[in-house]
């Protein structure tokens, strides 16, 4: 029996070993998670669709939306069998602001919004392809919608991102819903259609809440819905350079 002691003692002493390496990587996990998330100005999350359906989309392509992966759009649709390469230009209509699901945003906000998401999404495109006024054969025009969007609260934010004591208590917050206090949100939708024959080639619905950056903390009320707008336009260009690459 007392050979037997050492052993189990031994034995024991493995298991705490272990579990405190198996607390300790959960650890290391966790804090990877909260660091990576601290750094993005945006966070994806599941967008939410009315009863009705979609926003812009039509009925029939919003009826074929699946979910997209981790860079492209939370619900996506791309036709089969379009000649992506023959598309060489742009057209970006005004964006539009779908009011129902929007009550809380004055007409100048909502002016303001369409506004800067129109700008972002010309400004990206501008960088990669020509753009027009006018369809054509070749022109891609591109109708985007704001759904939903809420404000930051600008101070709160501030002390939740920038204060130390209160910046791990967001961390927590993140952990437990996924979502950090005070920020902002937004959500879009943008279609592709055949600028001359109206066909839709690609759509799109992305919905996205403010990070834990502590660079954005201080920014003012609708810093999160714009940053997710930039984010919507660079994701719409990156997705058509790939479909016209074949990708």
């Amino acid at each position: 029996m007392n050979e037997n002691k050492p052993n189990s003692a031994m034995m024991n002493s493995h298991r705490r070993t272990n579990h405190a390496r198996q607390c300790l990587a959960r650890a290391a996990l966790f804090a990877l998670a909260v660091a990576v998330a601290g750094c993005s100005a945006t966070l994806k999350e599941k967008p939410k669709l009315e009863a009705g359906g979609c926003a812009l989309i039509p009925p029939n392509i919003c009826a074929q939306l699946t979910p997209g992966t981790k860079d492209q759009a939370g619900l996506r649709y791309v036709a089969p069998d379009v000649p992506w390469s023959q598309y060489t230009k742009v057209m970006v209509s005004p964006v539009t602001v779908w009011g129902g699901a929007t009550p809380n945003l004055s007409g100048a906000e909502q002016q303001a919004l369409a506004n800067y998401m129109h700008n972002a999404l010309v400004k990206a495109f501008a960088a990669k392809f020509p753009i027009v006024d006018e369809p054509g054969p070749g022109v891609v025009r591109i109708q985007a919608a704001i759904s939903d969007a809420e404000a930051a609260t600008p101070v709160l934010r501030s002390v939740s991102m920038a204060v130390p004591q209160a910046r791990v208590l967001s961390a927590l917050k993140y952990a437990a819903t996924g979502t950090y206090p005070f920020v902002g949100s937004a959500q879009g939708e943008v279609v592709g259609t055949d600028a001359v024959t109206g066909k839709v080639l690609a759509a799109g619905v992305d919905r996205r809440v403010g990070g834990g950056s502590v660079a954005t903390a201080a920014q003012w009320e609708w810093g999160d819905a714009e940053n997710a707008m930039d984010k919507w336009a660079e994701m719409t260009v990156t997705r058509f350079e790939n479909l016209r690459a074949g990708k």
